[in-house]
């Protein structure tokens, strides 16, 4: 049976022999030829006159892509689904979506490069290839240089080519086509195949499932969920009252700290009156109150204080700010309120430091004010 020709080849020694055969044969204007060396030859690219690889543009677009699909999709959660002030930040605030912008394209252009090259460069799912297996290619991937001229080169003569290769002494020989590529035929959609790929993901789950749920609880692996530790409100014999949590002991303060003397039970109304905010209602002090307010106080009393939560009924509601009874509160009533809690709202004392709940208290009252102005305040 006659065999198909693919392409003529040459075997070269040394590298100056391979960079001046492809030189002659780029000169000698053939453009289907290749190169392949077992290791990269400096100033081969020239010699084969190689334009730019296109794969950079499939790699460009891809990373476009995922850059540009994350930060929308994070755009949307933050802004439309799910928009939550967190730490004062505006609800689109950018430079938390870097991060995970930069990883989705880099991981986008990677995957989309390897998927370029394996689709559109290799013509995938056909693996095979004329030089496959063949004695060239085990020569040039050892420790010689070939070149080859496929026949589907405009210019191919096979006489010419010949001549062209020895001249420039090379050890021609011809690679014919395998019948394994001439009969291929695409078969991704083959049913032995898919279930071939079903069957990888079924064995992938079922491993990482039995890994991560089930190895994972067993020793020594176990040493994350048997701790030597107390759980919340767990008892102990080791305490004679039984609690494993405790409390600080009785009449110690922290060195530089001055306890606050009031405790939840104690009405605010009482308390207020002795309690004088330290704080002038300047403007880094209002920029801080606002700051900490949108932080902490608006998710349930509104960005205004108008009692209208952001958390669609999974709280109960707070009273609005701006009723008499609170206009009418001292400063000291909202700070005791915010310290020590009132019904379901709990403590923030160990959130927000005195000096940022003075500061809140600046605040609602120029939201107050705001709210309430009198005809002075609009002249």
């Amino acid at each position: 049976m006659e065999k198909k020709l693919y392409s003529i080849s040459a075997i070269y020694h040394t590298p100056n022999d391979i960079v001046h055969a492809a030189a002659a044969v780029k000169d000698a204007g053939y453009k289907k030829f290749d190169v392949h060396t077992p290791y990269p030859v400096h100033g081969l690219d020239d010699a084969m006159g190689l334009k730019e690889t296109k794969l950079g543009f499939v790699t460009l677009a891809a990373g476009i892509l995922g850059a540009v699909g994350m930060i929308s999709f994070a755009s949307w959660v933050a802004v439309v689904d799910y928009p939550q002030v967190i730490g004062g930040k505006p609800y689109w605030s950018w430079p938390a979506f870097v991060p995970v912008t930069y990883e989705i394209a880099v991981l986008l252009a990677v995957l989309g490069t390897v998927g370029g090259m394996i689709a559109f460069f290799f013509k995938f799912p056909n693996t095979s290839h004329p030089l496959h297996d063949t004695p060239y290619m085990k020569k040039v991937s050892a420790d010689k240089f070939g070149v080859t001229i496929q026949v589907e080169d405009p210019n191919f003569d096979e006489k010419k080519v010949r001549e062209l290769l020895i001249s420039t002494g090379g050890e021609v020989e011809a690679i014919y086509y395998s019948d394994e590529f001439l009969n291929f035929k695409p078969n991704t959609f083959d049913p032995k195949f898919i279930l071939l790929l079903v069957g990888i993901a079924l064995a992938t789950s079922a491993g990482g499932y039995l890994y991560w749920n089930k190895l994972l609880y067993l020793p020594p692996f176990d040493w994350m969920v048997e701790q030597p530790r107390f759980d919340v409100q767990s008892q102990t014999e080791y305490f004679e009252d039984g609690h494993t949590m405790r409390l600080p002991v009785a009449g110690t303060v922290a060195r530089g700290f001055l306890p606050y003397p009031y405790k939840l039970g104690d009405k605010a109304d009482s308390v207020g009156k002795y309690l004088v905010n330290p704080l002038l209602p300047t403007k880094a002090t209002l920029d801080l109150g606002k700051k900490k307010f949108l932080t902490f106080c608006s998710p349930c009393h509104g960005n205004f204080g108008n009692g209208d939560s952001r958390l669609r009924g999974q709280f109960p509601n707070p009273p609005t700010l701006h009723s008499d009874k609170v206009r009418t509160w001292p400063d000291g009533a909202i700070f005791h309120t915010m310290t020590v809690g009132q019904n379901v709202m709990p403590s923030y004392q160990y959130q927000i430091s005195r000096e940022e709940r003075w500061a809140i208290v600046n605040y609602i009252r120029t939201l107050q004010r705001a709210y309430n102005a009198k005809e002075s305040d609009l002249q």
